[in-house]
């Protein structure tokens, strides 16, 4: 017998059916056991009597969460009985023959306790993750996702994987690397962005990329940051920093209509650098009238971002937003350290959501602004000999745009941390609590990846 979901029962009344779940809830009065089961698209009442003993032991032997099958025919809810939170509410199903999957010990916390803490819940996350809310939070995200993608190919754009094992690039924030077994002393680092590889996918002419790309940054956390990320990546050639705002806002607006039913109005308002400094005293402006309302969605565009700044840290000037970005050519000219850069970022409610700018494709111009960050002949042949290059043999113009998409997701969500918006977050420390990650190797691995450490590792068992 094929299993029917828990969505379509409402309308299968007088149907023998075969459902399969976990149990929500276990309710026993005497000699009626009801058990509320939940699939993924809902939750239905389960009855069994005393008078089937065989069923009736087997309920009374379950505990919640346990994965079970049900087989029995979908009968009517007394009038008043109906739950209105689930699909089926007005149905329930007579037991006629019930088959445990698995039985759930005692849970390490209640999953229907919205106070638990958040260690506890990242720990056994495969539980929290049956929460409603979670289980909520993430069909919404794969339901933006596939907007995206959708309004993405309707613009002709073409979806490509770049590589995660890349070379380690100063793009701003630390690299994750990995050391290579086969090249001794050498390693990869995973991709900060994908930015290299997608202006080179503008110089092979592919013209229109997107990618929901992985990303890996080695900095300190916060409520709207993690060590991995998802991020929407966009780039295109023969366009304008016009362009670009403008396809970002038509899906933003599209999103923000299918997904909340919200009509965002577009164009959204532009503010330079300088002003936003000046006036709010930060780069990214919550422009709300009332900063404690939710609802309100305030977007805007800063622009005309300064192309560096000087780093005491470094003693060197680095890049605002990335050593790719176009600077504006007339106060490149006058002064390359002062110069402005096409870029632009799109901020909501005081959160940035997304940032990019217009690329440079023209090699002479990408050494000299190599040069102005203090990166000299030798290293940039070291570093980005392949994109200088690759500039050279005839490099569009060409730029695009990321978008942080675990935090367009929170923003939709009115979440309080990005954490609630992944499957498998880390946690404050980075740390995966479930997995007991990062964790030691053993002398073996590491002799084998040419790694020698002064730190005592535990050998682990193979």
């Amino acid at each position: 017998m094929e299993r029917t979901m828990i969505k379509d029962l409402a309308s299968m009344e007088g149907q023998v059916v075969e459902i399969k779940g976990w149990i929500d809830t276990i309710r026993e009065h005497g000699k009626l056991t009801f058990l509320e089961i939940r699939d993924i698209g809902g939750t239905v009442q389960t009855i069994t009597t005393a008078r089937d003993e065989v069923n009736f032991e087997i309920a009374k032997s379950l505990s919640k969460e346990s994965c079970v099958r049900i087989k029995g025919e979908v009968k009517s809810r007394p009038e008043g009985t109906h739950n209105k939170n689930s699909p089926a509410g007005n149905v329930e199903v007579k037991i006629e023959d019930l088959e445990i999957y698995t039985k759930c010990p005692a849970l390490p916390f209640d999953i229907d306790n919205d106070e638990v803490g958040e260690d506890i819940r990242l720990k056994y996350r495969y539980l929290d993750l049956r929460r409603p809310l979670m289980q909520k939070n993430l069909l919404l995200r794969g339901k933006i996702i596939k907007l995206i993608r959708d309004f993405l190919y309707e613009e002709g754009f073409n979806e490509f994987e770049t590589p995660v094992l890349g070379k380690s690039t100063p793009e701003g924030a630390r690299d994750y690397v990995v050391p290579s077994r086969t090249q001794p002393g050498k390693f990869f680092a995973l991709p900060q962005s994908p930015q290299l590889f997608k202006q080179l996918l503008m110089v092979a002419g592919f013209e229109k990329y997107f990618q929901i790309a992985r990303c890996f940054r080695d900095e300190d956390l916060r409520s709207d940051r993690q060590p991995e990320f998802t991020q929407l990546d966009v780039e295109m050639s023969f366009v304008t920093q016009d362009n670009i705002i403008a396809l970002t806002e038509k899906l933003l607006q599209k999103i923000w209509k299918e997904i909340l039913n919200v009509d965002i109005q577009i164009p959204f308002q532009r503010i330079s650098y300088d002003e936003s400094m000046e006036k709010y005293g930060i780069d990214r402006p919550d422009l709300r009238k009332d900063k404690n309302n939710p609802n309100e969605y305030a977007f805007c565009w800063v622009v005309d971002f300064p192309s560096f700044e000087y780093s005491k840290e470094h003693e060197r000037y680095t890049a605002v937003h990335h050593p790719f970005t176009h600077p504006e050519m007339k106060s490149f000219n006058e002064d390359p350290k002062t110069a402005k850069a096409i870029a632009y970022d799109v901020v909501l409610n005081g959160t940035e959501i997304g940032g990019g700018s217009i690329r440079i494709h023209e090699a002479d111009i990408q050494a000299k602004v190599f040069e102005t960050l203090g990166i000299g002949e030798e290293e940039q042949q070291e570093k980005f000999g392949f994109l200088l290059d690759a500039l050279k043999f005839g490099a569009p113009p060409h730029g695009g745009i990321a978008w942080g998409l675990d935090r367009l997701v929170q923003a939709v969500l009115n979440a309080e941390s990005i954490r609630e918006t992944i499957a498998f977050p880390k946690n404050k420390e980075a740390r995966d609590l479930m997995l007991d990650a990062p964790s030691g190797i053993g002398d073996r691995q590491l002799k084998d990846i040419h790694i020698r450490t002064d730190i005592p590792i535990k050998e682990e068992k193979e």
